[in-house]
């Protein structure tokens, strides 16, 4: 470990924005919020002590760059907003140990390439429902139309509340000049999930980010009488439904994904009644794109043969898809070495949740990621923790990661 890389201070920093931002029931870093306002301003005024240039781009993502001796640059990202009553950890870990070792950089001279951390603006998606806005601004994948008409729960559009913060929905793309020069992108997290601990390890190298198929399903039967309706006469819409949660979860097990039924909706939802039409939402994710396909294919089969048993219908619509995203295998290689000189032990896994990272990668920027274990899986919740002594590891990780990211794009130029 250099010794200007302070780990401890990183712990005290996030202890210090805990305070600052939070309260008995968690952080209130949401985006496009006073609170979220105040924790950039506090991590603005750290960061204003180093021999850096910060600014603000068109999608309200806020860079810092330590100039080096080549233009190619390597990108140190996260995002400090939080989800309402989140937890402490989740998103400023990774912007505050990016911050500590911009120091480390900074602190040995002038880099061989330049350095930027970047904190991206409105990662959770908590207010309006629209995940990784700064960072899809920048990558160029965001369509600014699916966005115009999006509301907060108080009514207040998208629109309005991020002209507040001098962001414009039809200029924010132009965000995209700032992958210009970059050479790498790398992204500290928690895990949020159960496996590392499980496994009893405190780091693990992230593969890439999970492909996602979400549908919304419709059964369609007919309502009619509890008490006189024959049970071999019904055309129960719920009865379908149900076998078709039951089976998606064997169709995970069987290919080594994940798939979740997580709204039921019955109608009319009265207890003296057969439901007469039911509607479900299925999310399944899986790291390869030919086995999260055959996913799909297999509950569309399965919903198709349990429709015909209760005698209903059943059509699907499309909500939402991304492509499995992989990262980059130098950068894999690299963060394995890392963790294994830190840690002495690794375990390679893929990400469920979305990231920045993956919008990154999809802009064509090598990208890798690294998790530190979370206790008991549990994150966008107050009791998100992880362990001191692997907060340390993973700042520590993240240096000698940083270290030979640098070597690798300055033998490159």
């Amino acid at each position: 470990m250099s010794t200007s890389l302070q780990p401890q201070r990183t712990i005290a920093e996030l202890k210090e924005l805990r305070a600052l931002t939070g309260n008995a029931e968690g952080a209130q870093r949401v985006a496009w919020t006073e609170t979220w306002k105040t924790a950039r301003a506090w991590i603005r005024e750290k960061l204003e002590k180093l021999p850096v240039e910060i600014e603000t781009d068109e999608a309200g993502n806020v860079w810092t760059t330590l100039r080096g001796r080549s233009d190619k640059a390597m990108l140190i990202g996260g995002h400090l907003d939080s989800v309402p009553n989140g937890g402490w950890l989740d998103g400023c870990l990774n912007v505050v140990a990016g911050m500590e070792v911009l120091r480390r950089i900074a602190d040995e001279g002038t880099p061989p390439v330049t350095v930027r951390l970047v904190d991206w603006a409105d990662e959770e998606g908590a207010r309006f429902g629209r995940s990784l806005f700064g960072s899809s601004a920048c990558s160029n994948t965001m369509n600014p139309d699916d966005l115009r008409h999006l509301v907060d729960k108080d009514g207040i559009k998208l629109v309005d509340a991020i002209a507040n913060f001098g962001v414009n929905l039809d200029t924010a793309k132009q965000s995209h000049k700032q992958l210009q020069n970059a050479g790498a992108y790398l992204e500290l997290h928690i895990e949020q999930g159960p496996v590392l601990e499980s496994l009893n390890l405190p780091l693990g190298v992230v593969l890439g980010t999970f492909g996602v198929e979400r549908h919304a399903i419709r059964f369609v039967g007919q309502s009619a009488h509890a008490g006189s309706t024959p049970m071999h006469q019904r055309r129960d819409a719920l009865g379908a439904a149900s076998k078709l949660h039951l089976e998606i979860r064997e169709i995970a097990k069987r290919h080594g994904g994940v798939c979740t039924v997580g709204r039921v909706e019955t109608k009319p939802g009265i207890v003296t009644a057969v439901v007469g039409e039911c509607n479900i939402t299925l999310d399944q994710r899986h790291l390869d794109a030919g086995k999260l396909a055959a996913m799909l294919q297999e509950a569309k089969d399965a919903s198709a043969v349990f429709a015909a048993e209760e005698n209903v219908s059943v059509e699907w619509k499309r909500i939402w898809q991304i492509h499995p995203i992989l990262f980059n295998s130098e950068l894999i290689e690299m963060c394995h070495q890392a963790i294994m000189e830190s840690a002495g032990v690794v375990h390679r896994l893929p990400s469920g949740p979305l990231h920045d990272a993956a919008e990154v990668a999809r802009a064509g920027v090598p990208t890798i990621m690294l998790f530190v274990q979370s206790l008991r899986g549990l994150s966008h919740a107050k009791e998100e923790d992880t362990r001191e002594e692997h907060l340390v590891l993973c700042v520590e990780a993240l240096d000698k990661l940083a270290t030979k990211t640098m070597h690798w794009l300055a033998n490159q130029a």
